[in-house]
């Protein structure tokens, strides 16, 4: 099977096609014939060389896909053969072919292509574990989303507005803010203009935020959370290493938190895709929630995919196809 490879750590250009043998499937999972796979934050990292895959996981990049199953292993349940889904992976969904545990795979939701459904898993998956997932959510609330214009944004905005929330989000220019409302967002802040904190302040402070940029916004995210507050960090693509004044955590009551989803137990990811199948994926047969799909890249130019992404300019998601 076609692959894209990395010789070695480093910049977007470390990444070339290769060949490999197809992967062996195991009891409980499915192997995929991928049609896409989705580039994610995490991908970066682990091209940059600080982001091991667990042990046990394929060493390639990918980890969510679109495709059709063309095998299975025992105890599997549910799928068959000729089954169109999408699925989160461990790795190695920059690839033809992809072994996937089945309690990890969805169906593709309604008015959903083959193609863009390789964009949905991973921040689906991340979105929803990590605000609404065994959370109570009150509609009214104001939900604060970081880099609203990318892939995690655009779930965010989407999921809260679907859920009642008032959902603000920071933006880079003014087509990202645009771009945004679109999706339902209430209140879109360029950052170069205006600050969020006195924004979101003057709404009555955050209820829950969802930050992927760290740095300095660790400590704007404390000023602008409300009283109770949950503040969810995903990411640091500004830093992790950070001074700030933790008095305001014990004087608002707020809650702190922040995880890595390929780390957590599969029994959890099994449960959020159960979650996600029940309660999301109908939304989108009623046209609450849509794909968004920037731009699908060959794998022979998964190096552009990638400064593609780390330039932040895509609205939405990138994805690789392993057909030119």
């Amino acid at each position: 099977m076609k692959t894209v490879e990395m010789r070695e750590p480093g910049r977007p250009e470390v990444l070339q096609t290769g060949q490999r043998n197809l992967p062996d499937v195991r009891d409980g999972e499915v192997l995929i014939r991928v049609s896409a796979a989705g580039v994610n934050g995490p991908d970066l990292v682990q091209r940059r060389g600080h982001y091991p895959p667990p042990k046990g996981a394929s060493d390639l990049l990918g980890l969510e896909v679109s495709g059709e199953i063309v095998a299975k292993g025992d105890a599997v349940g549910g799928w068959s053969v000729g089954d169109h889904l999408c699925a989160l992976t461990n790795g190695g969904g920059y690839a033809e072919y992809v072994a996937v545990d089945a309690s990890h795979c969805l169906p593709i939701p309604d008015s959903v292509s083959e193609t863009d459904a390789a964009g949905l898993c991973e921040t689906y998956f991340t979105v929803w574990s990590n605000l609404f997932f065994d959370q109570t959510v009150t509609a009214g609330d104001l939900l604060l989303v970081h880099g609203g214009a990318g892939g995690i944004g655009s779930t965010a905005i989407q999921l809260g507005k679907a859920l009642g929330l008032r959902v603000f989000t920071t933006c880079a220019n003014a087509d990202d803010c645009a771009y945004v409302a679109g999706l339902g967002a209430e209140r879109a802040i360029n950052f170069h203009d205006e600050d969020f904190v006195d924004v979101v302040r003057g709404a009555g402070g955050a209820n829950l935020i969802l930050d992927i940029i760290g740095g300095d916004y660790v400590a704007r995210n404390i000023k602008a959370a409300s009283p109770d507050a949950r503040i969810v960090q995903l990411a640091f693509n500004a830093g992790s290493k950070v001074e700030i004044n933790l008095m305001p955590i014990m004087l608002k009551r707020l809650v702190y938190t922040g995880s890595t989803l390929r780390s957590r137990p599969e029994n959890f990811k099994s449960e959020v895709a159960a979650d996600l199948r029940a309660r999301v994926w109908p939304l989108f047969a009623d046209g609450q929630l849509a794909a968004q799909t920037h731009h699908v890249f060959p794998f022979e130019q998964a190096a552009q995919a990638h400064e593609m992404m780390e330039k932040a300019t895509h609205r939405g998601k990138i994805l690789l196809s392993p057909r030119s």
